[in-house]
């Protein structure tokens, strides 16, 4: 069965054809959830729940565009608002962020694994705004929507998140680290 028949019959509520589209796009999409989740078990939870608005959502997918990057914005935007909803973000007065530093990655050094690893280790509110910033392809502007808070706020946040990375980066490849004016 094609993916266009298998949503059409998601649109009539047939459990078989959720089933199906479900085990089609799980593994994907817990990936995304765990993109935008503190850990695993709430990248479960987001994963479920973003199924079911999926769900109840379906008969307002109209076959314009990708089915999967309809849901996995439906995705994304279930674990932001998850995340909206329990925790504030640090708000920076100061707007005056430095230029944004660039992590230079020697790819015999570092694994893929190791660098998902260390991106999930990150705050809550730095995680989220590198993975959307970097990973995702948003602007400051559409973070700031997104998390409602302002454009300043993710590129410091951005900022101190790639901080971060570079620093753990720096203690696995061995690489001596200079301290930074605190």
């Amino acid at each position: 069965m094609g993916l266009e028949q298998l949503i059409t019959d998601c649109k009539k509520n047939d459990a078989k054809a959720q089933e199906q589209l479900y085990r089609l796009f799980s593994a994907k999409f817990f990936g995304v959830c765990l993109k935008y989740s503190a850990n695993y078990a709430e990248a479960e939870d987001n994963l479920q729940d973003g199924f079911i608005i999926i769900f109840k959502k379906i008969d307002q997918f109209n076959f314009k565009g990708s089915f999967e990057g309809w849901a996995k914005r439906i995705m994304v935007n279930n674990a932001l608002q998850k995340y909206r909803t329990g925790v504030r973000f640090l708000e920076i007065v100061n707007e005056d962020i430095q230029e944004e530093e660039t992590l230079e990655l020697d790819d015999e050094s570092i694994s893929l694994d190791f660098l998902m690893s260390i991106i999930q280790e990150l705050p809550d509110r730095y995680r989220l705004v590198f993975n959307l910033y970097v990973l995702d392809g948003y602007s400051h502007k559409e973070i700031s929507d997104m998390l409602e808070i302002t454009t300043g706020t993710t590129k410091s946040n951005l900022a101190r998140a790639r901080a971060i990375l570079k620093e753990k980066i720096d203690l696995h490849t061995g690489k001596k680290i200079v301290p930074s004016a605190k």
